[in-house]
């Protein structure tokens, strides 16, 4: 029987396929993917809790707080073989994926991830044997630079914090998934009216440890306990709310 838990996001068609990726790219990132979908983390029982970041349809998706979430999801991505593109204004921040890609046989890098600037530029075509993954990170209200459009394309936002004009019709309110770190109580409260919290929920977005995360996605609510492997921690450090 199985021990991992899916959550569900909109058109979410089950089984994620596997992806092939040379030896030497899965010993350095530790895939964390099952055939239910990309593991986030552990549920308050201990079940692994995987979503299917990588899907056949377009699918926007949110984080909220420090570099290490969105950059261990990228990690988790390149272990399925998903091109990673990276649109960001502080390029040495995610150097980390190019150097876990690694180097081909002739000492070339692997080109799984590329970092690029801030701005638009033509993104590799994704398919269901290359899925991509987009990572924008460009501040709290982020312009929509990388729209998905096609399937096994997925865009996710990395948002520092919650800003008012995330809640007014901006792309990263209309996300398939958000993941969420603890936040201030006028955050919290933010989160309240973007997404209709209640009472309770707006309390334990104030009170999450580092390691913890509420993920929310087609009616769910649910808290992570984030997981590092070994090697994960090699690259990333440890554990952290902050950058």
């Amino acid at each position: 029987m199985s021990r991992t838990r899916t959550i569900d996001t909109p058109g979410n068609t089950g089984a994620a396929p596997q992806f092939l990726v040379t030896p030497e790219t899965l010993d350095a990132v530790s895939p964390s993917g099952d055939r239910g979908g990309m593991v986030i983390g552990s549920d308050p029982t201990g079940k692994a809790v995987a979503s299917s970041i990588l899907r056949p349809q377009p699918t926007r998706m949110v984080t909220v707080g420090g570099l290490y979430l969105a950059r261990q999801i990228a990690l988790r991505a390149m272990a399925t073989g998903a091109w990673v593109v990276v649109a960001t204004g502080r390029p040495a921040a995610w150097k980390v994926l190019e150097r876990a890609a690694g180097q081909t046989p002739d000492g070339k890098p692997v080109p799984l991830a590329q970092i690029r600037r801030l701005s638009p530029f033509d993104l590799p075509r994704a398919s269901e044997d290359a899925p991509l993954l987009v990572i924008h990170d460009g501040g709290a209200v982020p312009q929509e630079l990388f729209p998905p459009r096609a399937a096994w394309q997925t865009t996710m936002y990395v948002l520092p914090y919650l800003h008012p004009q995330v809640g007014s019709g901006t792309a990263a309110n209309a996300a398939d998934l958000v993941l969420l770190q603890r936040l201030p109580l006028n955050q919290a409260q933010l989160a309240q009216r973007i997404w209709f919290l209640q009472p309770p929920q707006v309390q334990q977005l104030t009170q999450l440890k580092d390691d913890t995360i509420i993920a929310l996605g087609n009616m769910a609510w649910a808290p992570i306990q984030l997981v590092t492997r070994e090697k994960e921690q090699a690259i990333l450090g440890p554990i952290r709310r902050g950058d």
